[in-house]
């Protein structure tokens, strides 16, 4: 097949033809005048066809270019590099590498519980609240019950008020390695005394409120849970460096039926010596009612952290006796409500000392083989001072706050393990032996408290 050519091209080639006869005939009359050849070359160009051969001269360029690019940007080490120019600055230029923002400063006086949270409450800010003001809770509480009989306020045995447990830690990690396990051991007593006297339990690792933190978790908290839980009679809040010791002791709950608050203290240490330990706040327990909301939020404007905080912790420090000038702290501030508006709150508030509630904790701890052969066990030993976490410094020695939480520990566990035959070797380590031989009946064992501890509900039956 034959491919025709273009116009251009056909008149091109013609020329071609045209230009060889006249170059032949040029030649044949150079020969004619002493051998100088004719012009035809120039000719040709006249006529703007490109010259034979002409499509070579792109391929060429294209070489040449290939070449150059390899001479300049080749390899360092290559043999054919060009000589480098190197140009110097009488006054050179220097440009300093970006330094990485700084973080924000960290106030002197910030906890790591207050990292990351929003600016602290001025005192020129408005006071703090817990929230909007509920009211008319006791007759809504009361319609709720009766409008949900399978939650009744009272529960078996013997009609006792259904109680919730409350504890809890800080939602970080211990910066003491040893921290969270002392935290799981005492999480570990208050769930074990929960189960042998079949109440509830509520472990809280959070800070409902940002303004709330520290001593002052308690009260967002303990607020929150009895909205949502209308079918709880008594919260009873137990810090977490708290400790049942007792675990056969039941509370006198009728002994509080007429009162909305009980307290591990003296009456007359509270409203004659003003004392700031005349009571503690470390295991209370509080009603679900109208008049626990609004003692929460009396104590409430006296908790923000900051400004706020250190101003009523220098008030405490000039109104209670003994008391140094720290932060504000809820027991203070409890005390100082009890003190001063005492017509208002003093007529519902039960201060228990026959048994030890909140029993403190140098006074017993080495005492728990004596207490043993007594059988006068405290009911709560509170390491107060102590910090299982570290986060504040201790107002005791570690490695004695460490020990004495070891015994504790100990003593409450036995009784637990005495059910299933078994015993520390010594309250000061964690090592344990068998103490008795099972029995084929377990239902029908010997000893009446371990009965009873076994299976509560079924032995009240």
């Amino acid at each position: 097949m034959m491919v025709k050519p273009s116009p251009m091209e056909g008149a091109c080639n013609a020329r071609r033809r045209t230009a060889s006869l006249a170059t032949d005939s040029m030649a044949t009359v150079a020969e004619q005048h002493d051998g100088k050849p004719a012009n035809g070359l120039r000719w040709r160009a006249h006529y703007g066809c490109p010259a034979a051969g002409s499509t070579t001269i792109p391929l060429v360029f294209l070489l040449l270019l290939t070449g150059a690019l390899f001479l300049i940007l080749g390899p360092t080490g290559s043999v054919l590099n060009l000589p480098s120019l190197r140009v110097v600055f009488s006054n050179p230029i220097h440009i300093a590498a970006a330094a990485p923002p700084a973080p924000p400063p960290v106030a002197a006086n910030v906890s790591d519980e207050d990292i990351g949270l929003p600016p602290p409450r001025q005192l020129t800010d408005p006071p703090y609240s817990l929230g909007r003001t509920i009211l008319d809770y006791d007759a809504r509480r009361s319609a709720w019950l009766a409008a949900h009989p399978e939650f009744p306020a009272r529960v078996p045995p013997a009609g006792r008020p259904r109680v919730l447990v409350v504890t809890g830690s800080a939602p970080a990690r211990c910066p003491d390695p040893d921290g969270d396990h002392l935290l799981l051991r005492a999480f570990k007593n208050k769930a074990d005394y929960c189960r042998v006297h079949g109440l509830e339990v509520y472990y809280n690792t959070a800070f409902l409120d940002a303004e709330m933190t520290g001593f002052w978790a308690k009260l967002p908290l303990l607020r929150s849970l009895m909205m949502a839980h209308p079918e709880v009679e008594l919260l009873w809040w137990v810090d977490s460096d708290a400790v049942f010791t007792d675990m056969r002791f039941e509370l006198p709950w009728e002994r509080y039926a007429a009162h909305n608050l009980v307290l591990h203290g003296w009456e007359a240490k509270v409203y004659e010596e003003k004392s700031w330990v005349g009571v503690n706040t470390g295991s209370i327990l509080i009603r679900n009612c109208q008049w626990s909301l609004d003692l929460l939020h009396a104590m409430a404007p006296m908790g923000p952290r900051g400004p706020v905080r250190d101003r009523y912790g220098e008030l405490f420090a000039r109104e209670l006796s003994g008391r140094p000038p720290f932060e504000a702290d809820d027991q203070s501030a409890l005390i100082y409500l009890l003190v001063t508006q005492r017509e208002r709150w003093g007529d519902k508030v039960f201060f228990e000392n026959s048994y030890e509630l909140n029993g403190f904790w140098e006074l017993i701890v080495d005492r728990y083989e004596e207490l043993r052969r007594t059988g006068a066990w405290p009911l709560v030993t509170h390491f107060v001072g102590c910090k299982p976490c570290r986060r504040y410094a201790d107002s005791y020695p570690a490695d004695r706050c460490r020990l004495g939480m070891e015994r504790a520990f100990n003593f409450a566990d036995d009784q637990i393990l005495r059910l299933y035959g078994f015993g520390h070797e010594s309250l000061n380590g964690t090592a344990v032996q068998r103490v008795r031989n099972e029995t084929g009946g377990p239902l029908d064992a010997e000893d009446e408290e371990l009965g009873r501890l076994l299976h509560p509900t079924f032995r009240a039956t």
